[in-house]
């Protein structure tokens, strides 16, 4: 759950890919008119199932490649809602176990982003420009936290201030704390440990992968940085192991990026951030470089990996139709703050702000 808000201020079987079975289509949330929000500001809200219902999902062309096969719920991962698959998860004790919140992983405080402002000849810093403004949110574990909002609301500063890829390029105040450390204070080996713990994937699958490196150089590399005592058999036999998890064949390691499709090569972005084993995922809009129906496919493999991984997803979009599907709850994020904060069902049936209603009107509908 998250703090409230201080003020308001291609697609197809390519190269190397495996035949899979896509089991979603993605839908436009049924629920946009304007209302008031189930709970008032300020009371703690349960964060559990957003009631998604894709049962009647349209199915795709006999072409598009199908998805990853069930992967059994690893212990510590949570169950989903009727929509996923669940027939792994043993049944809960009876009423005698008391029903607990999961831990939470990552509790961002008041955290805001300013960037320095240079002018003149010396390009002397007279200002700074604020694109992140005192946000304060919660993850818990195994779950996903949907940030939404338009290009240029902060989304992805957001993101990239979590993991630690804007260091001595903005100035930084407030907390990130992953599983109690703040990340903002971590230095040298310290911080190489931390970053085992929360990657990031990237929005465009065709600009963050080097294309002068093959795809098992590209994979490595994480590995050689963030986890120097595995030696090459081990790394070999891990990524090996990771290619295929993501839905592709083993050869696809001795080739270069430009010689798969979009889709596959955001299965590789998926891989490399998967490699040094990480616990929080950072999205950055995934899937909006996609076709729909690659989207699919993409959302599938994801939340496939969830379940078997135990993983946290901040998944950052612009498309409440995406965020219907894969997340638990949804903050949405206007001009660096966010202005209202819910669990997804509630969310997307009654919207508080005009300008979340906006974002849901926005989605496009095909009737």
């Amino acid at each position: 759950m998250l703090a409230p808000p201080v003020s308001a201020g291609g697609a197809g079987v390519g190269v190397g890919e495996r035949p899979r079975e896509v089991r979603c289509w993605l839908h436009a949330p049924s629920g946009g008119g304007a209302g008031q929000a189930g709970t008032p500001d300020g009371v703690a809200r349960q964060v559990g199932q957003s009631g998604r219902d894709v049962s009647q999902a349209a199915p795709l062309p006999d072409d598009v490649a199908p998805a990853l096969p069930p992967v059994a719920t690893a212990p510590g991962a949570r169950s989903w809602g009727a929509s996923r698959d669940t027939s792994a998860t043993p049944a809960a004790p009876a009423a005698t176990t008391p029903l607990v919140e999961p831990a939470l992983l990552l509790d961002v405080q008041s955290l805001s982003v300013r960037f320095p402002v240079r002018t003149g000849l010396l390009q002397r810093v007279t200002s700074h420009s604020v694109a992140v403004a005192d946000v304060s949110l919660t993850l818990p574990r195994g779950q996903t936290l949907a940030l939404v909002g338009e290009s240029g609301c902060g989304k992805t500063t957001l993101g990239k201030a979590i993991v630690q890829l804007l260091r001595g390029q903005a100035a930084i105040e407030g907390r990130a704390l992953l599983d109690g450390q703040d990340l903002f204070g971590l230095h040298g080996e310290a911080l190489r440990l931390a970053r085992r713990s929360v990657q990031m994937i990237f929005q465009d699958p065709y600009a963050s992968l080097n294309p002068r490196m093959r795809v098992y150089e590209v994979l490595e590399e994480g590995l050689l940085t963030l986890r120097p005592e595995l030696d090459a058999d081990a790394r070999r036999q891990r990524l090996e192991s990771l290619i295929e998890r993501v839905g592709l064949r083993p050869d696809a390691l001795q080739r270069h990026p430009h010689e798969f499709s979009g889709g596959q090569r955001q299965r590789l972005a998926i891989a490399r951030a998967l490699a040094v084993e990480p616990r929080l995922i950072v999205c950055d809009e995934p899937t909006s470089a996609l076709d729909v129906s690659v989207q699919a496919q993409i959302l599938n493999l994801l939340l496939e990996l969830q379940r078997e991984l135990g993983l946290s997803y901040l998944f950052i979009t612009h498309h409440l139709g995406v965020v219907e599907y894969i997340a638990d709850h949804v903050a949405v994020m206007q001009r660096g703050r966010i202005v209202e904060s819910a669990e997804t069902g509630a969310l997307l049936a009654h919207p508080r702000e005009p300008y979340t209603r906006d974002l849901l009107a926005a989605v496009p509908r095909l009737v």
